[in-house]
């Protein structure tokens, strides 16, 4: 533990999100909400075709991705950055997530391309 609290490094990414309550299935595409099993919780999802299916889930990536890009230059820039050894771990762990998002990415197109 550092003197800004907890390491980031422990945190786990993998848990549930919650089921949606007061936000629609837009508003879950538009914050980068991507993932289809998230998205089957919403009622509007099964009354979509695949094909609007995954065009949502297209523009879910996109954002998602951008928030990754926008959290590593926000990190990245950080003054006098070589007297903040953390943030690397931050700037690491944004990379993990990116990663990740591509390896997702990959796994939905082919799953919604066949």
């Amino acid at each position: 533990m550092s003197k800004y609290g907890p390491s980031i490094e422990g945190i786990s990414t993998s848990s549930k999100p919650p089921s949606p309550k007061n936000i629609s299935l837009r508003e879950a595409i538009e914050l980068g909400e991507y993932d289809p099993e998230y998205l089957s919780r919403f009622p509007d999802w099964s009354t979509l075709s695949r094909t609007i299916q995954w065009n949502y889930i297209k523009k879910a990536l996109d954002v998602r991705e951008r928030q990754l890009i926008q959290q590593w230059s926000e990190v990245s820039n950080v003054l006098d950055f070589r007297l903040k050894p953390e943030l690397k771990i931050a700037l690491k762990n944004i990379e993990i997530k990116r990663h990740k998002l591509l390896d997702d990415s990959e796994r939905l197109l082919l799953e919604y391309s066949s």
